[in-house]
């Protein structure tokens, strides 16, 4: 077990853990996502994403970086030499399990609802690659941009250079991220590189590619990088990855496979947390989850860690 692993039996109540504004913003959301049952489609992600955003405060900024446009929002309350940035999962990538889809804007942008509900004084949204633009709009966005390649060394220059940007943006001198699903790989991938990195926390996130796809009986991703293979360089970062309970698509084991390959450190930590599935209501307990120290007791800075 790793040093800081638990499995909480704690309730999610969405009533416990928020002041009435963010009460009515978690249900305005829960509106206009029921609403947009009837008009499903990128277009209509793209507009309740901005809905979301605008309703959370944040500015929309979209950032040339490498071969991409990267759409993110940002939010600056006070002064902080801190931005914490949270990193999208891999959205819509696939209409069927054989059909990948024409459109990876995310439908469920659960990253942006943990942004929208932290109270942090500077706090950004950065989207993955070809999420929320218009198809066709972007000459670099091919399918395996989303599918195949979706961790690739392109990717994650792209992130990089998205992040200095937004830091630069925010008038910030280090960066917490924070990854839901695959934009956990995004954010332990791009962290490595990076002298700024403060910390890591990742919700559901898909730390070993490979592992991932055994379990799944999927193709592998040969046009990606695989988070587990510069997880080594990571173990002097604080960091707490959250699992949930009922999460059948990204489990424990794909979670404990990378912080094994870490080796021992009290700079790990994972949380269990009950119930939740891969989709599930995160945004109605991350008050809490956010919270939660990070392990301490870490013999090195990240920037230490990072040659």
């Amino acid at each position: 077990m790793d040093a800081f692993e638990q499995n909480d039996a704690f309730q999610q109540n969405r009533a416990s853990i928020g002041s009435r504004p963010l009460a009515q913003l978690l249900l305005a959301t829960a509106i206009t996502l029921l609403l947009a049952d009837c008009s499903g489609g990128g277009e209509a992600a793209r507009i309740r994403a901005s809905r979301l955003a605008q309703q959370a405060s944040f500015t929309p900024t979209s950032i040339a970086a490498g071969s991409f446009h990267l759409q993110a929002w940002l939010r600056l309350t006070a002064p902080s030499p801190v931005l914490r940035v949270y990193i999208e999962g891999d959205g819509h990538a696939w209409d069927t399990t054989t059909r990948p889809s024409g459109d990876p804007t995310p439908w469920l942008p659960v990253a942006l609802e943990l942004a929208a509900v932290d109270p942090g004084p500077a706090v950004a949204y950065l989207a993955r690659p070809c999420q929320y633009v218009p198809p066709d709009s972007d000459p670099a966005c091919t399918q395996s941009v989303w599918t195949d390649a979706r961790y690739s060394a392109a990717v994650i220059a792209s992130t990089n250079a998205a992040l200095d940007q937004l830091k630069a943006l925010a008038g910030a001198s280090q960066l917490e991220l924070v990854g839901f699903s695959g934009g956990g790989a995004v954010a332990a991938l791009a962290g490595v590189q990076r002298r700024d990195l403060r910390n890591l926390r990742t919700v559901a996130a898909n730390l070993d590619t490979a592992s991932w796809t055994a379990e799944h009986h999927v193709t592998p991703l040969t046009g990606s990088l695989n988070p587990i293979d510069i997880a080594p360089r990571l173990a002097a970062v604080p960091q707490i990855h959250f699992v949930g309970g009922a999460d059948h698509n990204v489990g424990l084991s794909v979670v404990r496979s990378f912080t094994a390959a870490e080796g021992s450190s009290r700079c790990i930590g994972i949380l269990v947390v009950p119930g939740l599935e891969h989709d599930g209501d995160w945004p109605a307990v991350w008050l809490g989850l956010l919270s939660r120290p990070l392990p301490s007791g870490c013999s090195q800075t990240a920037s230490a860690a990072i040659q």
